[in-house]
């Protein structure tokens, strides 16, 4: 069975830094996109940032500059760096990844259960 679980989130003050960690486990054979979304209250959830197998990168315009996505193969673990954080970041964040497992070996999306971001200003 293949989990996804976030930590990292909390509470921060406008232009701080938080940085966000997912972490991929069960029996995998393969990770491809690896991603962050996120939910604001009454609203739908948006791709904040994807990285791909080959490490290439993808970020929604209102992030671009501010937050990086990186990821560690070896660890199943994808990253979100988030810098200069505005009272606008507020949401419920959540980890998204491609996987291939041994119960399922085509590509099934996954999610995490989401970590609460809250940047007050």
């Amino acid at each position: 069975q293949v989990q996804l679980v976030e930590s990292g989130g909390g509470l921060v003050q406008a232009g701080g830094s938080l940085r966000l960690s997912c972490a991929a486990s069960g029996s995998i054979i393969s990770l491809n996109d690896m991603g962050w979304y996120r939910q604001a209250p009454g609203k739908q959830r948006t791709l904040v940032a994807v990285v791909n197998s080959g490490g290439n990168t993808n970020y929604a315009d209102s992030v671009k500059g501010r937050f990086t996505i990186s990821r560690d193969n070896a660890k199943n673990t994808v990253y979100l760096q988030m810098n200069t954080l505005r009272p606008e970041d507020t949401a419920v964040y959540y980890c998204s990844a491609e996987i291939r497992s041994s119960l399922r070996p085509t590509r099934t999306n996954y999610w995490g259960k989401g970590t609460l971001v809250t940047v007050s200003s």
